[in-house]
């Protein structure tokens, strides 16, 4: 009996010591990187420029894999379902941590703040509002003034439902007064090509998959939610006057809850490492893409911020607040 307790006791001890040395090598072979967006999307070129900087460090392929749907919700939500070895990662935008989540709570099927472990921050771009060059308005007073004569007839496109142009759309309607409708396309490049071609009055996207636009004239920006150096005269909410900013982008890793501390302590020093390269700045600046580093503590506490900016702004989604006089 004592022989049989001890050979059990043998096995378990066995076990563990095999579990605890399984990521002894991690990373062993090829990662799959999530990312919830559609081919092309600016959010999709700046996690392969990511992926491929950390299959450098990594020494294995970091695979990135293109799960859209439901505004970034399916794709997340694969990760947070996906095995807790470290094999499966996720890079997403804000929008499917904190806006969509709240805005579409049936769609989701995770809490970002339980079912997730975060790896680090990486990046932030502006959110802006664009205009043709052409277009009657010039900025947003104008724009405002020209929807309250046309209620709901004003269409600002956005990347999708319940992604942070959609959040967009109605804090500037709530804080102007006016009805804008917004119109979702299949990511922000649709919107902004039918934008040009005159379909909608305006669009809604990151600063990214404007920038060759609003240089050449074709497109003008009216308002975002952070100064750019590089487009310094679009201003932001509060610079004109009104009491809430519009949220900006930012990109972030995460693992499923429950990955190891021997994968964790791989992955946070190496996405640490490949979010402060000056070489990967210089290939996502193209984007209109800003390198700005967080740590897991700090993505966590950004994370909980913006929730709650989120639900109180929809708490009084038709209070039009601090109109700019």
């Amino acid at each position: 009996m004592l022989l049989r307790i001890l050979q059990r006791v043998a096995i378990a001890a066995l076990a563990l010591a095999g579990a605890a040395g399984a990521h002894a090598g991690y990373p062993d072979k090829a990662i799959t990187l999530v990312i919830p967006v559609a081919a092309g999307d600016a959010t999709d070129i700046a996690g392969r420029v990511m992926a491929d900087e950390l299959a450098r460090l990594l020494k294995v392929p970091v695979l990135p894999l293109n799960a859209p749907g439901a505004g970034g919700l399916m794709g997340a939500g694969t990760v947070a379902k996906a095995a807790k070895d470290g094999y499966t990662l996720l890079f997403t935008i804000n929008a499917s941590l904190t806006a969509n989540r709240i805005l579409n709570p049936q769609a989701a099927s995770y809490d970002p703040l339980v079912d997730f472990t975060p790896l680090g921050l990486t990046t932030r771009t502006p959110m802006v509002i664009a205009v043709r060059g052409d277009a009657p308005f010039r900025n947003l007073s104008e724009l405002a003034a020209h929807a309250k004569k046309n209620p709901g007839k004003v269409n600002l496109g956005t990347a999708g439902t319940g992604t942070i142009g959609d959040f967009t759309v109605q804090i500037v309607g709530a804080q102007t007064g006016t009805q804008l409708t917004m119109v979702p396309f299949k990511g922000g490049a649709p919107s902004v090509a039918a934008l040009q071609g005159g379909h909608i009055e305006g669009t809604a996207v990151a600063l990214g998959l404007l920038a060759g636009h609003l240089k050449s004239g074709a497109l003008r920006g009216i308002v975002a939610s952070s100064r750019s150096p590089e487009f310094p005269s679009i201003p932001t909410m509060t610079d004109l006057g009104y009491a809430q900013n519009l949220l900006g982008v930012w990109l972030a890793f995460f693992a499923p809850s429950g990955v190891s501390p021997e994968v964790t302590r791989v992955l946070v020093p190496a996405i640490e490492k490949v979010a402060t390269d000056p070489a990967v700045a210089a290939r996502l600046a193209t984007l209109g893409v800003v390198q700005d580093y967080q740590p897991p503590q700090n993505l966590l506490a950004e994370i909980r911020a913006e929730q709650k900016v989120v639900e109180e702004i929809l708490r009084k989604p038709a209070a039009a607040e601090g109109i700019a006089k």
